[in-house]
């Protein structure tokens, strides 16, 4: 009997294998036509969200000697960057719809590059054509990189598409790749946390990591909800499976705990570091998370994996050129001499002051190297005495006040 029935058992799978095959070839032009609308979602929300951003700061340099704290609630010019940045959100949400994630996540590049251009367009400062070139070779070079990383990314970019319904979600999430990728995320964060909260280790790639597992985190949850929110709105309605309020509430706390630790970083070096570093490892980790849990690279040629790892290099190394070539901000340090405070010791050896080495463009107080200095300037030296804190026994020690004074 077994013998009589197989032969019908594969005249049945025929057709459906011979179906299955003449839909492969519509589905691909589909799916890069898909590839095509969400990279162009992705680089219209990264750009307006620049552009929104240098808005608000304009509006906030503007008003920066205002009295009132919130004057900039009242400027047209803050609620139209307000406007802007939720409109470019929304393209940038919109798009994990549509493209693969590991596609959409080295966009961000964009924004960098819009960031250098504005910043080029709208300097204050006028400087001679050789100076202008001198100054900002390094971000014409790096723009152009991160143009072409981004080109190699869109035209290599995976191509493997699934409609995100909640059985496919659910399926991913339980699979293993994804759960033993998960626990190597869990242990690694846990261990970087200690080491950032107990043994006080702030280094910017110890913060910047923290920052790109949770980040990796949100961008698998924002794909899912997108995806569930197009698919509900093509007729077939995700929103009332329990993995999309779970995905949800996870999108929303990763965002927030990420962009604590960047408040956090941010405190502590400068913002150009941040946005080199920060890409670099955010958009590694985010594609390793995309390529587990939704398998983009599945079926994917050795051709196009390579240019598409090609392709996050050149990125990589323009957003490095771009953020490289900005100014650090030096913060400013006064002089305060450890005689003048109560009840301190005189920690300068004979009474001499240590004046601080800022390295900067400006110098207070007395200059350690006055070769600059015109003839005319000398440093002079007046005694002070300390006012008597303590017991009346104990006299206080002078102490320098370093001044310069004019010859007449």
């Amino acid at each position: 009997m077994e013998g009589g029935n197989s032969p019908n058992l594969q005249l049945q799978q025929l057709p459906l294998a011979t179906a299955a095959v003449s839909v492969q070839p519509h589905t691909d032009s589909f799916s890069y036509k898909e590839n095509l609308i969400g990279a162009l979602l992705a680089i219209f929300g990264h750009l307006v969200i620049s552009i929104a951003l240098n808005l608000q700061k304009y509006s906030h340099i503007r008003l920066a000697g205002s009295k009132d704290p919130r004057a900039y609630f009242k400027t047209k010019t803050w609620w139209c960057g307000l406007f802007l940045l939720v409109l470019g959100e929304l393209g940038v949400f919109s798009s994990y719809a549509f493209a693969p994630l590991s596609l959409i996540v080295p966009l961000s590049a964009v924004s960098v590059i819009a960031s250098a251009i504005i910043g080029i367009i709208f300097i204050k400062e006028k400087w001679k054509p050789k100076d202008f070139l001198r100054r900002y070779v390094l971000s014409f070079v790096g723009c152009g990189l991160a143009i072409v990383g981004t080109y190699l990314l869109i035209t290599f970019g995976p191509n493997s598409h699934e409609k995100m319904t909640g059985e496919n979600i659910t399926r991913h999430l339980v699979s293993w790749p994804f759960l033993l990728y998960m626990l190597v995320e869990i242990v690694m964060f846990c261990l970087l946390l200690y080491f950032y909260k107990e043994k006080n280790a702030n280094y910017i790639v110890v913060i910047l990591l923290l920052v790109a597992l949770l980040g990796s985190m949100t961008v698998v949850t924002v794909k899912a909800v997108a995806g569930m929110i197009v698919v509900s709105i093509q007729g077939n309605l995700q929103l009332d499976y329990p993995i999309f309020y779970i995905m949800l509430v996870c999108m929303i706390a990763t965002a927030i705990f990420q962009a604590t630790f960047l408040a956090q970083a941010s405190q502590l070096y400068d913002s150009s570091q941040i946005a080199s570093i920060g890409y670099i490892l955010s958009t590694t980790v985010a594609i390793t998370a995309g390529a587990t849990f939704y398998l983009d690279f599945t079926g994917e040629d050795v051709l196009h994996i390579c240019m598409f790892a090609l392709g996050c290099l050149i990125a990589f190394l323009g957003v490095f050129l771009i953020t490289r070539n900005r100014k650090k901000s030096v913060p400013f340090e006064p002089y305060i001499s450890m005689d003048a405070m109560p009840g301190m010791q005189n920690m300068h050896d004979k009474g001499i002051a240590v004046q601080p080495d800022l390295k900067a463009s400006f110098s207070y107080g007395a200059l350690e190297n006055n070769d600059n200095m015109p003839e005319i300037y000398t440093p002079a030296t007046l005694p002070i005495v300390q006012e008597q804190h303590g017991s009346k026994g104990v006299s206080a020690p002078p102490y320098r006040v370093l001044e310069h004074g004019k010859k007449e």
